[in-house]
């Protein structure tokens, strides 16, 4: 599912809701699911997961291209742990 496929089911599911009020939803919520990430926050969204970031120190990399040795530097990088509900019901679901 991308972004407009959400706007689209979200918007399916209310229709009071205009095609335009469910993007705008849609948007403040990833904007402010960004911004707390940007800041060193972390989400937590109950039965669903939660966002955090994980420190990746520097380390010496490869271009695969050339052959030569490179440096990558440090940095944080989004992680994302579902949740006890969402992994049983994935599960449930992919029938395993």
């Amino acid at each position: 599912m991308n972004r407009s496929d959400l706007i689209n089911r979200l918007a399916e599911l209310h229709p009071q809701l205009l095609a335009k009020d469910a993007d705008l939803a849609v948007k403040v919520i990833l904007d402010a699911m960004s911004e707390a990430l940007s800041h060193g926050g972390r989400i937590e969204i109950r039965c669903f997961g939660s966002f955090g970031l994980n420190f990746r120190p520097p380390r010496l990399g490869r271009n695969p291209k050339t052959g030569e040795k490179v440096k990558v530097p440090a940095k944080y990088m989004p992680h994302f742990k579902t949740g006890k509900e969402l992994r049983e019901r994935v599960i449930l679901a992919a029938g395993k």
